[in-house]
């Protein structure tokens, strides 16, 4: 193709629900081809070292402020819950940047899919939650649980380990996500601070609302949410209902 799945999209357009169905159908059958002892492991010591990069990178380095003693053991708890949460889930193999930007469109077909060279084999959250909390574009949280409520339901007709209750796989999702922008965040610093790509950081509001929007939901993340609001200078205006989980078929 010609196009990426982002070039095929108008981002101030209404979500299109074809795209992100056909990328849901590409992400089922990658899945699918799954089996352990081909890719690396996605296991505790990668996402820690991920983790890291959010308090060596955006704190540290970007917002020039190290981490208190307090401030520390605040992100350290929250990093022992997410790495347990994340962990709990089944592996597949994990692209770990399944999104518009790495899919290309082609009218007819399945998407192509780009920049698997970092691919593992890890939690099954992953790769959705990479595909609907977006490093460069958002739609509204509707949209984005339709789209997960139909890959969980096409993954678990298909005999992929997702569960059977969508509540608790779209809290995992929301932990992996948690994890990957902690990670990303961090990377777009060392992006900017290190390699002098500044264009990266334009993007860390959005990633900050992302951990702001999952923290706010989870009575044991909510240390984290306050850490990160002081940190960004925001007044605690975030109230998020949780969102609406039942299935749409």
């Amino acid at each position: 193709g010609t196009h990426t799945m982002m070039q095929s999209m108008d981002p101030q357009g209404p979500p299109p629900l074809a795209r992100y169905q056909e990328a849901v159908d590409a992400l089922i059958a990658w899945q699918l081809a799954s089996r352990p002892g081909v890719l690396p492991a996605y296991d505790e010591p990668l996402l820690r070292r991920e983790l890291q990069l959010f308090p060596d990178w955006y704190i540290t380095r970007h917002k020039g402020q190290a981490p208190t003693p307090a401030q520390d053991k605040v992100l350290q708890a929250a990093f022992d819950a997410i790495v347990t949460e994340n962990l709990a889930w089944p592996s597949v193999f994990v692209h770990r940047d399944f999104m518009p930007r790495n899919l290309m469109y082609t009218p007819g077909q399945a998407p192509g899919v780009l920049d698997f060279q970092d691919a593992v084999y890890g939690p099954i959250t992953y790769d959705i939650a990479s595909l609907m909390r977006d490093a460069f574009i958002s739609w509204d949280e509707d949209f984005c649980l339709d789209v997960t409520v139909r890959y969980w339901d096409r993954a678990r007709k298909a005999g992929l380990p997702v569960g059977d209750d969508f509540g608790q796989f779209y809290q995992g999702v929301e932990w992996m996500g948690l994890q990957r922008h902690l990670k990303v965040a961090g990377i777009f610093a060392r992006l900017t601070l290190r390699d002098g790509k500044p264009k990266y950081l334009a993007d860390a509001p959005r990633f900050i609302h992302y951990i702001r929007a999952t923290c706010a939901r989870y009575v044991a993340l909510r240390p984290l949410l306050k850490l990160v609001e002081d940190l960004e200078g925001i007044t605690p205006a975030i109230n998020l209902a949780p969102p609406d989980l039942r299935r749409r078929d």
